[in-house]
């Protein structure tokens, strides 16, 4: 099961995801309670091990905007999340990272329409921590796909059997107020997507 931590801001929170096994951070480079500037993605991406995903999260941004974020923050792949059309993605193809495409279940959840790497699958509210009808998504997604919204330490297993997902993302789930990551829940998390895959 493939666990990315999304939302990070802290040096403590990125250590802890790291040390606890995440295969991804997501850092949210956009609009958001959770947004950090490139440059501290960048002083954060610095402690992330090479076998660990760095992730800009962005929202509406024009191509270029997110090239030149990306590029300051070092990041090894970008996630467009929302109503990007398919050019979006392609003009981002050069910078050879990895392109993950972040939708709700209303979008086409065939991973590489957009020829993205990654697919992530989130709630109709994106942020909001909500638990959805994640079974919904399960006939439908194919691919290397993420499910994500809503998830906590105590649903993740739910979630998983419901979805059956090859990953899952969390960032909500970990926080004990909007935007403040705890470490506990982090580990907790990690450790409950990984007894249910």
């Amino acid at each position: 099961m493939f666990v990315k931590i999304c939302g990070l801001s802290q040096e403590e929170h990125v250590r802890t995801a790291v040390e606890a096994g995440a295969d991804a951070i997501g850092f949210i480079l956009t609009t958001s309670s959770r947004r950090i500037a490139p440059e501290r993605a960048a002083e954060l991406a610095a402690l992330v091990p090479p076998h660990v995903l760095t992730v800009g999260v962005f929202k509406g941004e024009d191509p270029d905007t997110v090239r030149a974020a990306a590029i300051t923050a070092g990041v090894r792949a970008i996630q467009l999340h929302g109503d990007h059309p398919h050019s979006d993605f392609t003009a981002l193809k050069d910078l050879g990272r990895t392109l993950v495409r972040a939708v709700d279940a209303g979008a086409d959840l065939r991973c590489g329409a957009y020829d993205e790497d990654l697919l992530l699958v989130d709630a109709p509210r994106a942020g909001a921590g909500e638990p959805w009808d994640w079974a919904a998504v399960r006939p439908r997604a194919s691919g290397q796909w993420l499910l994500a919204g809503g998830l906590a330490p105590g649903n993740v297993a739910a979630a998983i059997a419901a979805a059956r997902p090859w990953g899952v993302d969390v960032s909500s789930g970990v926080e004990v107020a909007r935007g403040v990551k705890d470490s506990a829940l982090i580990r907790a998390f990690l450790k409950a997507a990984r007894a249910a895959s």
